[in-house]
């Protein structure tokens, strides 16, 4: 292999025309104004364009490149690319290779195929993609990949990248207006960085191959549980296999090339389960290196003869996986503004900037917990590996200790004698890492970042991003308001953080978020419990979520609206071709595997009993009985299911056809699955038509 013998930083971001291949081939003054672009927002010339245009069209054909394409985030959740060649016919009949500036800053892929959520009717095939400049190129199977934004004719967001752009600029702009305050004339932005952990299974591809429920649905609809499962937390950062660790070996350096930064990889709690973890890095280039690496994880996988499953719960019975979003607010000047700093006044700062986020978890936690919806997540999210789909905030209890002697206006110490305030003189230095982790908690405070830890692990870190972005851009916009007008901005400031702890308080919870307890102080306290993607999606439409993003610009009521249909139309089609799959497995595999086993465990019976007696064939005859009993269950669940199913054709509206299909046909799915996991347990394993959960989970031998 190429990299084999190099370096690590000999072949890092040799895929990627980042800064230091720009410096190196753009002339001076276009590589200023890329900067400028990159740093400040601000627009392309398209004579500059041009000249960027052409050496990037060089640098990539010295790659192996004959192809470009503008590479974006339609509203499906993973990535889409047209591929253009660069050649242009010249008048002698042959060919140039040619790349524009308009080539580059602007495209138009069909949009007619997209979700769309009523943006544009099916038969208005515009669409445009916008280059984000923000984000490098790469080089990606002979192709120059250009990240870039997509919209309609009209102008609406199609996809996650531009909103979560708009996002970055609000909180970017709101920012700024508090940092002033506190004199830090020196910073010139603020941008969110983001740190996604990436949980995946991987399966031998021969077991895959056999398993339509994997193909369809990408995840398993039947599976009696495997004798050993993750009871004894042997898998758990335990040894990796030599075959997955080839695998891991070859994504670390595919990612490398392409400038992700690939940091940690283990093995996971379950069986199969694995986890990569990157380097933070801004927002959106975190959104499109997390993009990249589960098509990578794919692709890879499929060379070493696996299969890389991303469903958030691929196994029933034991842990689903989970992408969770480590999240943080960094200036220019290279301040973490979730740290602690050293001085009473930078502490003063970051305890409004963590007031600021919890105000905003709590005004705004239907819409984040929106963010983490889908049917996959359903089966995640409050099983013993996920938080419950109640939103709370885990700060520790030193951290916590320290807002309530502040909300009291107390001592912080009892030994001590002054009291808690915010001025510059008295706040006290913060201690770090005094607290346990907790994994339990939707939105922890681990240290100098908040890990959102319920957005599932197929799933986009775009959308969780975009909405945090904008609920913490607007705390942090009153805020500003609040304090510009200040007589003493020492008082106001300490004013404000008291009435922020005071006021939402009820969000913070250091304890077990799985004990059914928590969930009754949750409801006391009226905080949401959104529990299944039919209750959740529809609060995207509360008036004061409009508000808040047609306020700040990040997304206007039509795009909200269509969002809404968008999610509820994807959750009813996964769910529809779940159904689908599980009457096709039972109709054509497995009644009639049961039924013939039957007909064995009979026929062996028969023979036993002419050759020996009655006596001689108890274990069939049970069995048959049972088995028998079992089989008419699963062929009444089955026209259950297929009745269900056929209940919910033809409902317009799509929030009722969403209900319909959690109401009707999950149940019917549920109890079908019940009979046929069981009649898995009563036959034999050579005659069972699909791999095991055994086969499955262990099927990676070394």
């Amino acid at each position: 292999m190429e990299t084999s013998t190099k370096l690590v930083p000999e072949y890092f971001g040799r895929y990627v025309f980042d800064d230091t291949t720009m410096r190196a081939r753009l002339p001076k003054d276009t590589y200023k104004a890329m900067i400028r672009t990159m740093k400040d927002g601000r627009s392309l010339d398209i004579s500059i364009a041009n000249v960027v245009a052409n050496a990037m069209k060089d640098w990539a054909i010295e790659l192996g490149a004959t192809h470009y394409t503008h590479w974006f985030q339609p509203m499906t959740g993973i990535t889409a690319e047209k591929h253009d060649s660069f050649i242009s016919p010249d008048d002698s009949g042959r060919v140039i290779m040619e790349f524009s500036g308009k080539e580059l800053v602007k495209g138009e892929p069909d949009a007619s195929s997209f979700p769309s959520g009523g943006l544009r009717a099916t038969y208005e095939a515009r669409g445009y993609t916008a280059w984000d400049p923000t984000s490098y190129a790469f080089v990606k199977d002979g192709v120059l990949c250009i990240p870039t934004a997509f919209c309609s004719f009209g102008g609406d967001a199609l996809d996650k990248k531009t909103p979560l752009l708009r996002s970055m600029e609000t909180l970017n702009r709101q920012a700024l207006r508090v940092l002033k305050l506190f004199g830090n004339t020196d910073v010139t932005s603020v941008k969110t960085t983001v740190g996604p952990e990436q949980e995946y299974f991987l399966i031998d591809k021969a077991l895959y191959d056999r398993r339509p429920d994997l193909i369809f649905a990408g995840r398993t609809l039947f599976g009696a549980r495997s004798p050993k499962g993750q009871e004894l937390d042997d898998h758990y950062f335990g040894t990796i296999k030599p075959r997955v660790a080839a695998f891991m070996k070859e994504l670390d350096e595919e990612l490398w090339k392409l400038g992700v930064y690939a940091k940690t990889e283990h093995n996971e709690a379950a069986p199969a389960q694995h986890e990569l973890a990157p380097i933070f890095t801004t927002a959106n280039i975190a959104a499109d290196h997390n993009q990249l690496t589960m098509e990578l994880m794919q692709k890879i996988a499929r060379k070493h003869d696996m299969v890389c499953l991303l469903h958030e719960k691929p196994f029933a019975g034991i842990t689903g996986s989970g992408k969770h979003n480590n999240w943080s607010m960094t200036t220019n000047t290279g301040v973490n503004l979730l740290n602690p700093g050293e001085t009473p006044y930078e502490n003063a700062q970051f305890l409004l900037f963590l007031c600021a986020v919890l105000k905003a978890v709590d005004d705004y936690q239907d819409i984040l917990r929106v963010s983490a919806a889908s049917a996959g997540n359903d089966h995640r999210l409050g099983a013993a590996e996920a938080p419950p789909a109640v939103i709370s905030v885990f700060l520790g209890d030193e951290l916590t200790a320290i807002l309530a002697a502040l909300e009291k206006e107390k001592s912080y110490n009892a030994k001590e004698k002054t009291l808690m305030r915010v001025g510059v003189h008295v706040l006290p230095k913060f201690p770090k890492d005094t607290t346990d982790r907790n994994r339990t908690s939707p939105f922890a405070f681990t240290g100098n970042k908040f890990e959102f830890r319920m957005v599932g692990s197929a799933m986009s870190v775009s959308d969780c991003n975009t909405f945090l972005n904008t609920a913490v851009a607007e705390v942090l916009s009153g805020f500003a308001d609040e304090l510009e007008g200040a007589e003493s901005f020492e008082q106001a400031l300490h004013d404000l953080i008291v009435k922020t702890i005071r006021a939402h308080k009820r969000i913070i919870f250091n304890g077990n978020g799985y004990d059914d307890a928590w969930i009754a102080e949750a409801e006391k306290r009226g905080l949401d419990n959104l529990k299944t993607t039919p209750q959740a999606i529809p609060v995207l439409l509360r008036e004061k979520n409009i508000a808040l993003f047609c306020k700040h610009k990040v997304l206007t009521e039509r795009e909200i609206r269509a969002r809404y249909e968008i999610m509820l139309e994807g959750y009813v089609k996964v769910l529809h071709i779940e159904a689908l799959t599980m009457v096709d497995m039972v109709r054509k595999d497995i009644l009639p595997t049961v039924s013939a086993y039957a007909d064995k465990l009979a026929r062996t019976a028969i023979d036993k009993k002419n050759a020996i007696g009655s006596l001689a064939c108890k274990y069939e005859l049970n069995t048959l009985e049972r088995l028998s009993a079992c089989t008419d269950a699963i062929y009444d669940a089955l026209i259950s299911l297929e009745k269900a199913i056929d209940s919910v054709r033809g409902e317009e509206d799509k929030l009722l056809s969403a209900k319909a299909y959690e109401t009707r046909v999950v149940p019917a799915m549920q109890e079908l699955r019940r009979h046929v996991d069981l009649a898995e347990t009563m036959t034999a394993y050579k005659d069972w038509p699909y791999p095991t959960y055994g086969d499955l989970l262990f099927g990676i031998k070394n």
